[in-house]
């Protein structure tokens, strides 16, 4: 039996409206007599004819404010594909790097991307992953982890600025060497340039500020070479900025030359990563910064008290309203940061994921795994073919896709254009590069322009 269409049932209820009587309410002899049956009938067809106006209004109203492709698949695995296929991971901070200097000696020529390799990442469980793009850590130890003493003022040659420059080379030899799967990035239009062409973008952050040589000129050249983040402190305090180790505060917070390192930072474009630095520290460098800023791999410290997760004021003090920073708190899943020992998993990293977006909000959370940095991985989450599993878990707690595609990447990126932006406005202004210097360096001479 053929269907018919929503027109002709629209005219087949109408039909027993023909058998109304005249308006006068005068009843002809040759008119049918009315009976209530047949005002039934009419009365039913009114209320389906009303039913299907607006009803069609509705659902046209409803696909108006939901755009076709924001409709996921009811099925949570298909949907997290779904959201993946549009908007992949970009992660804030995996290790390769440092692996590969650890078993290989940073001697590309020694292994094969395209095998599984020893950690948590290759090339095969990134593309399982639906991995868009991530940071290179261009990670050496502090002094005192590598054995050596820098010294209290932090001047005694410790080969740091040289070991990072050798993980920033191993870096882009190994974007270079995998073409087909890796492009550098070196801006949000390089991002979305790669991911469009299939590839994986590939940027590189310096992950601790006693990586500079106590030198702001270093970070500029840094940055010449493709780094686009800083993260001001690692597990020591340097010559810009207290740590959240152990340590008693050295400097209260930033240094003054911690400030004027974000004040250079701001001005070429590169980010200020606040993961690893003492809470006065992230307070300090949060209103300051012209810029947004990152935590590049950092989770919720309400959900598992550690000192490298970020307390709620905080998270309280990111957004864009008024008195706020814009900035992204990018997820570790590193199993001390996320949960009591053996009690890691991919839930618990979902409540830190669901606290950060309570405090901050949704449009300020986002992910660093810390891959290939931590000896261990939380339960479901063991290397980055999983993230999907992730997404699941989120669309199973309620999460709609435009959340989750910023979580994925599309904060990070918003940041990212706004240092952009801020960085533009800074050099069209004319701001000049900043030449300050450690006051406890005696290798040059401490004069004003006016001097010389």
């Amino acid at each position: 039996m053929a269907r018919s269409t929503e027109k002709d049932s629209e005219q087949a209820f109408l039909l027993p409206l023909r058998d109304c009587p005249p308006e006068s309410g005068h009843v002809s002899e040759s008119s049918p007599r009315p009976n209530k049956r047949s005002n039934l009938r009419q009365l039913l067809a009114l209320a389906l004819l009303t039913i299907l106006t607006f009803g069609g209004i509705a659902r046209d109203v409803w696909m108006k404010s939901h755009r076709t492709e924001d409709i996921l698949p009811w099925n949570p695995e298909k949907a997290a594909r779904k959201v993946l296929a549009s908007s992949p991971v970009i992660d804030g901070h995996i290790d390769l790097p440092i692996l590969v200097r650890s078993y290989y000696a940073n001697n590309a020529s020694a292994f094969d991307l395209h095998d599984n390799m020893p950690g948590h990442v290759d090339i095969p469980r990134l593309k399982t992953g639906q991995v868009g793009g991530f940071f290179w850590s261009a990670f050496v130890a502090c002094p005192d982890w590598a054995g050596y003493d820098d010294g209290e003022d932090f001047l005694n040659s410790t080969w740091r600025v040289r070991d990072t420059l050798e993980q920033i080379d191993i870096s882009r030899i190994l974007i270079s060497k995998y073409p087909d799967t890796f492009q550098q990035a070196l801006t949000t239009q390089d991002i979305k340039a790669a991911i469009k062409k299939g590839k994986i973008a590939s940027l590189i952050g310096v992950e601790g500020g006693h990586q500079l040589g106590n030198s702001i000129a270093v970070m500029r050249q840094f940055y010449a070479l493709g780094v686009r983040y800083v993260t001001l402190t690692h597990t020591c305090h340097n010559a810009f900025a207290d740590s959240c180790g152990t340590l008693p505060e050295k400097w209260g917070g930033l240094s003054p030359l911690g400030h004027s390192l974000i004040d250079e930072m701001n001005r070429i474009g590169m980010l200020v990563d606040l993961s690893h630095t003492s809470d006065n520290t992230a307070r300090q460098a949060l209103k300051y910064s012209k810029a947004p800023v990152i935590w590049s791999h950092s989770s919720a410290r309400a959900v598992h008290t550690h000192e490298r997760n970020v307390p709620d004021d905080i998270l309280a003090m990111i957004g864009r309203g008024e008195g706020k920073k814009d900035a992204v708190v990018m997820v570790n899943f590193a199993p001390d940061f996320v949960a009591d020992p053996g009690k890691a998993d991919l839930s618990a990293v979902a409540d830190h994921v669901e606290h950060i977006a309570a405090i901050a909000g949704r449009k300020h959370v986002g992910l660093g795994s810390d891959f290939d940095g931590i000896g261990s991985t939380p339960e479901g989450l063991e290397d980055v073919s999983k993230y999907p599993a992730l997404i699941v878990e989120l669309i199973n707690r309620g999460w709609k896709r435009p959340e989750l595609e910023g979580l994925t990447g599309k904060n990070l990126l918003r940041v990212m254009e706004g240092a952009e932006y801020v960085a533009k406005h800074l050099q069209e202004t004319g701001m000049a590069p900043v030449y300050d210097l450690y006051d406890k360096r005696t290798d040059l001479p401490r004069r004003s322009g006016s001097e010389l």
